[in-house]
């Protein structure tokens, strides 16, 4: 079994400013998102220029930040915010939800297309393929932190690897559970799935190469929005099988977690918007 290598947090530290990996994921995520633009302008997209894609990056770095945030706090976490309001403001100790930071970009870029007098979903379309490799970098952000673990696996398994940030995790499964506590006194630590990096192949470098490839040839407008939302949607939604539901959560309705709930509506969403589209064009 491999031991999570336990990095530190703070990728550099100059006097008392601290910057740390998992903010420096979202700003390699923000970069990626403007290179990857300005190869679909280059190739001959002619909804943006350089500058406007620039702009765009404005209003969608406001939606992801201020959605994340505010999904994690009401879909995950909302009986502890709510009884320390300023402890939402802590962004730099994690805690942001994919689903919510999805509904504020897709705001955002609403609101952009209306001040610009732009189809909103031609908008989407060209956005669509940038995201992916974003969501892998912030994947990786949660394996250099620790964090977002997966479930328990058999300890024989290649893959295996022990999280000793889950340590009080650990101790309470073991308690329930003779196998696990053996487990637990013979390794330290109770094996479980490296789930982040799971996410970060399906939901990030997987779903890059789909969208990206199908966005390189016309297509209905709306159709490759569609394509990203059913495809992250079932991404995210297989992945959720290998990853520790949240501990104030656990396993919801039909065993499902908060994550595949949340997915579910994206791939029905995705699979009709993908039909309809198609034959709105025909």
């Amino acid at each position: 079994m491999i031991i999570h290598p336990q990095f530190d947090p703070v990728a550099l530290q100059i006097g008392f400013v601290a910057i740390r990996w998992y903010a420096l994921s979202y700003i390699v995520a923000f970069v990626l998102f403007v290179w990857l633009g300005r190869k679909r302008i280059k190739a001959g997209n002619t909804l943006f220029t350089n500058e406007s894609l620039d702009n765009l990056l404005t209003y969608g770095v406001l939606g992801v930040i201020l959605g994340g945030r505010l999904g994690y706090v009401l879909f995950y976490n909302s009986a502890s915010y709510f009884a320390n309001p300023l402890a939402i403001l802590k962004v730099w100790e994690g805690g942001m939800s994919f689903h919510g930071g999805f509904l504020g970009v897709v705001f955002a870029i609403w609101l952009y297309a209306k001040r610009h007098n732009m189809k909103f979903l031609q908008v989407l379309d060209f956005v669509a393929p940038l995201v992916p490799l974003g969501l892998a970098s912030g994947r990786i952000g949660n394996f250099i932190n620790g964090e977002l673990w997966g479930r328990i696996t058999q300890p024989e398994n290649f893959w295996a690897m022990g999280f000793p940030q889950a340590a009080h995790a650990d101790m309470l499964l073991a308690q329930a559970n003779a196998q696990y506590a053996q487990w637990l006194t013979q390794y330290g630590v109770l094996p479980r799935h490296p789930s982040q990096l799971y996410q970060f192949a399906l939901e990030g470098v997987c779903l890059f190469v789909i969208v990206w490839l199908f966005s390189r040839k016309p297509r209905p407008i709306g159709q490759i929005s569609s394509v990203f939302l059913a495809g992250y949607g079932i991404f995210r939604f297989v992945a959720e099988f290998a990853r520790q539901p949240d501990e104030q959560l656990g396993l919801l309705n039909l065993g499902l977690s908060m994550g595949q709930w949340l997915s579910a509506p994206m791939i029905v969403l995705g699979a009709i918007g993908f039909l309809y589209f198609q034959r709105k064009s025909t």
